[in-house]
Parts: C-alpha cells; sequence; structure tokens
C-alpha cells in the first residue's frame, strides 16, 4: 500500500532542483537512521520534512549541510555534490539550528553587524539595518538581545542566517519552543524569505507549520521518506469525511497518522507506542 501512495518525484523543466537528495543512508553502528531517503527540492520553494521525534530528519539537514557524512547515496545543493564539493556547498547555504544562536549580551544591531563582518561584507551596519527593517526589528535593534522575546530572539537568528544572502538555508525544528504567537511571527519571515527567492527547507514536528507554510511536505518515518507531495496531493490519500451534509477535506494531521500507521502495520513502532496511536485515532473517529 505505501508503494501506491508514494508520490512520484517531479522536475522543474526550467530550472534545476536546489536541493536533489538520492538513496542516502546512514547507520549508527546497528542503528539504521536513513535507509535510501529521496527528495527533491524546487528553487525558491518551501519544502517540509515532516517526521516524529528521532525519524532523522536532523541527521538529513546535517548531510545536506556538510556537517556529516552519509554512508551511501548521493546529494546536491544548489548544484554541488555535498561529499566531493563541501566548500562550495557552504558558501551557498545558511544552518539554523534548533536554538537560536544569538549573543544576548550584544544588540540585535550589533549581533548582526558582527556576523557581516566576519564573512568580511562591505557596509556591515547597512546591511544590519536593511535585516532589521526586513525581520520588523529596527525599533528594537537597540536593545540586548536578552531582552527579546522568544519570536524577536529566532526572527533575529533568522535575519543572521541572511548575512552575504545565501539561496538555500536550513531552518531545523524553528519554532521549538515557542508559543503560538511567535510560531506565527516566524512563520511570516519564513513565508518572506521564499517571496524573496530563497529556498527553505524547514524540518519540524508540528504538523499545522508544514500545513501553513510549505509547498511540499515530505513525511519522514523510520529513515524513510513514505510520501512526498503537495498539502492537496497529500488530502487525496484518504477519502473526505463526511458529518451529515457537510463535507470534511483530511486534516494533514489525519494523512500524517494513517501514513504512519500503514508503515508500521506490525502493530509495533519500535517503542511501543503504536497500538496506543491507533487506540488514540480510533477514539477520534468515534467523536466526530
Amino acid at each position: 500500500m505505501l508503494a501506491a501512495m508514494s508520490t512520484p518525484l517531479t522536475t522543474n523543466q526550467d530550472r534545476a532542483p536546489a536541493i536533489r537528495v538520492q538513496g542516502l543512508e546512514k547507520s549508527y553502528k546497528e542503528l539504521r537512521v536513513l535507509r535510501g531517503v529521496e527528495f527533491e527540492v524546487a528553487q525558491g520553494s518551501i519544502f517540509a520534512l515532516l517526521g516524529s521525534n528521532g525519524a532523522g530528519k536532523t541527521t538529513v539537514v546535517k548531510i545536506l549541510s556538510t556537517l556529516l557524512k552519509a554512508d551511501a547515496g548521493t546529494a546536491r545543493v544548489n548544484g554541488f555534490d555535498v561529499a566531493a564539493r563541501a566548500a562550495d556547498v557552504r558558501e551557498s547555504i545558511s544552518l539554523t539550528g534548533q536554538f537560536a544562536a544569538v549573543d544576548e549580551i550584544l544588540s540585535g544591531r550589533e549581533n548582526l553587524v558582527l556576523v557581516a563582518r566576519l564573512r568580511h561584507l562591505k557596509d556591515p551596519g547597512g546591511k544590519a539595518d536593511d535585516l532589521l527593517r526586513r525581520f520588523s526589528l529596527t525599533e528594537a535593534g537597540t536593545r540586548r538581545a536578552a531582552t527579546y522575546s522568544g519570536g524577536m530572539r529566532r526572527r533575529l537568528d533568522i535575519a543572521m542566517s541572511l548575512i552575504g544572502n545565501p539561496p538555500v538555508i536550513f531552518l531545523d525544528e524553528p519554532t521549538a519552543g515557542l508559543d503560538p504567537e511567535a510560531r506565527v511571527e516566524v512563520w511570516q519571515a519564513v513565508r518572506e524569505l521564499a517571496q524573496g527567492g530563497t529556498t527553505v527547507l524547514l524540518t519540524t514536528q508540528y504538523l499545522e507549520e508544514a500545513e501553513q507554510l510549505a509547498d511540499r511536505i515530505a513525511i519522514l518515518h523510520h529513515g524513510a521518506i513514505i510520501v512526498n507531495g503537495t498539502l492537496a496531493e497529500l488530502r487525496q490519500l484518504l477519502p473526505p469525511a463526511k458529518v451529515e451534509y457537510v463535507e470534511k477535506q483530511p486534516s494533514l494531521e489525519d494523512v500524517f497518522f494513517a501514513v504512519v500507521g500503514d508503515a508500521g502495520q506490525d502493530g509495533s513502532d519500535g517503542d511501543g507506542d503504536a497500538d496506543q496511536g491507533g487506540q488514540d485515532r480510533t477514539t477520534r473517529s468515534s467523536r466526530k
């Protein structure tokens, strides 16, 4: 059933994909983390890699950003092979990890100026001011980063990642631990990145986040991509639910649990939670 549900990769006939991953594998001794991962990301798009904790999302990002070597398979970022041309890849990307990497002693503007100087860019102050405006941080620019809210700190972190205009940016769970209002602030910043032509690979375990942001969504489960498509394509994997005379489109959460459940249909997902997950979904269905 999973084979039938898998969506074929689509290629952009006009431009080569910004990211192309084929047969990626990674193991730590007996633990297979990635099992032949394959996907493509079109230039200037937002691609969400969705999965539970331990699914392998961060491992994929580390390999694509040259921080980790794959055991097998190939990956190209901005046209460069991540293994053979790691230096070119690093010049083409920026990586924002799960925790904001800002200096809390410095002001927001000083953080940006520091990074611009480290990258030997001309007019670091001007570039800092431009990014403060772009991320709606001008008024807070002279304040110490320690006084920023979670959403402001995350936006500053993303702004720092954009110094030098990298064509590809990796955001590894950018809203982890943020409150709902701060999450919306970060979502808007991510949308503006793609509108400006930046390619964004976003890893997340929040279904709503992928639903709100992504042009394409891939679900990574037990180290393999089990579905890959647009939100509309993923919704077609399930029949629409009907309550009386109102048609209800399946949500991304419905799709996620359906395909993950099918992938672990032997009744166990390795941590003893599969049966409980099935009971939870049965309960939700019975309430509708």
